[in-house]
């Protein structure tokens, strides 16, 4: 579904469900492949594959975890990380040209997802590698299996460690809810969970720093906006997400009954792809679409962290790791520019997740003081 106005009704639309096991005929009767490139997107028991009364469940046990207070207490991390990672760009002997989504917009969002659910440094190369190879859609089939054994491996040790020692971070908070919500979460829920989460939540701040840093390095003329006061980096993270949603398209949705959309009828039972960048782009929707454009106030609607039930609750801490990261950047690195023209940046493989395979730019001159 790429209709923006579509997208979003059916969003909303409780005739659409996310669970394979209750509403995809495919599935149910065991006619998807094991080793399908999406199979671990589907099979996962978590409230990303809930519908109805087992999202709410789900979804209200991660809430007392994702709470809004706990997330703006992650800033002077935030911040301390930032900084961090900025003093090590200026004092890189290549600080001429150097790849930013390898040296600053993965690193950030790796590091706050691993503070907040505690997992231990020694486990953050491994953590990163394995959800690398979960969104690459393009893996083998034995790259897939190998891959969901090492991403379960890592977080069954994660739990373990948590349940033998608690902490104030996510997994042991879950962990508490799971232990005084009995029979509300399972082993196998609580663990696709954190699948979710940590994988999710990474991931989409990755691409969300990586698309916002190009889209303005292209554009001066709008980072100047942003430089005089004019606009805000609020006002470039939430363009971002319209212009180039951190998630281009996300596996599946199926019509719990016949559902008919300006004369075509999707019959229950076929599954539904929701693709968050082609709405985002959407001229019905949305005047010059394809243009990045900071000034815009019809923006707001994006549906890059998705609608209804089913809302991203990690949106809060994106944005918040986006609205520090991004000014402190361009701050320290005032000449800062791309190394390579428009057209040799690369996308990053597979179909789910946005993002360039790199990002070269050129830091130029002496950054500012700290």
């Amino acid at each position: 579904m790429t209709s923006h106005r579509r997208l979003r009704e059916l969003l909303a639309d409780n005739r659409v469900s996310k669970d394979p096991r209750q509403h995809w005929p495919s599935w149910i009767n065991g006619d998807v492949p094991e080793d399908w490139a999406l199979a671990s997107w589907v099979a996962v028991r978590n409230m990303f594959t809930a519908h109805g009364r087992e999202h709410r469940r789900l979804r209200s046990l991660v809430s007392t975890a994702f709470t809004p207070r706990r997330i703006a207490a992650m800033r002077p991390y935030v911040e301390t990380i930032t900084t961090e990672l900025l003093d090590e760009l200026a004092a890189s002997p290549a600080r001429g040209g150097v790849d930013l989504r390898e040296s600053f917009a993965y690193p950030l969002p790796i590091a706050v997802i691993c503070h907040l659910f505690g997992v231990p440094d020694e486990a953050k190369p491994g953590l990163r590698r394995i959800v690398d190879g979960v969104f690459d859609t393009s893996a083998t089939p034995e790259r897939v299996r190998a891959t969901q054994y090492e991403l379960y491996s890592l977080l069954n040790d994660l739990v373990a460690a948590k349940r033998a020692d608690p902490g104030d971070d996510l997994t042991s908070v879950l962990l508490r809810a799971r232990d005084e919500n009995e029979g509300k979460l399972d082993e196998r829920e609580l663990v696709d969970t954190l699948i979710l989460l940590i994988g999710a939540g990474h991931e989409t701040t990755v691409n969300l720093l990586d698309h916002a840093i190009t889209a303005v390095l292209r554009h001066p003329e709008q980072l100047a906006l942003v430089r005089d006061g004019s606009v805000s980096w609020e006002q470039v993270v939430t363009e971002t997400l319209r212009w180039q949603a951190p998630l281009a398209n996300v596996p599946l949705r199926y019509a719990v009954e016949d559902i008919e959309i300006d004369g075509v009828v999707i019959r229950a039972g076929e599954p539904i792809l929701a693709s968050y960048a082609a709405a985002g782009r959407d001229p019905e929707r949305y005047e010059r679409p394809d243009e990045f454009d900071v000034t815009r106030s019809d923006n707001g609607d994006h549906l890059a962290f998705g609608h209804g039930a089913h809302y991203c609750l990690g949106a809060p801490l994106a944005r918040l790791e986006a609205e520090i990261a991004l000014p402190a950047l361009f701050d320290r690195f005032p000449g800062m520019r791309l190394a390579v023209p428009d057209s040799e940046l690369r996308p990053a493989g597979g179909f789910i997740a946005n993002g360039h395979a790199s990002l070269p730019v050129m830091l130029d001159g002496l950054p500012n003081p700290r």
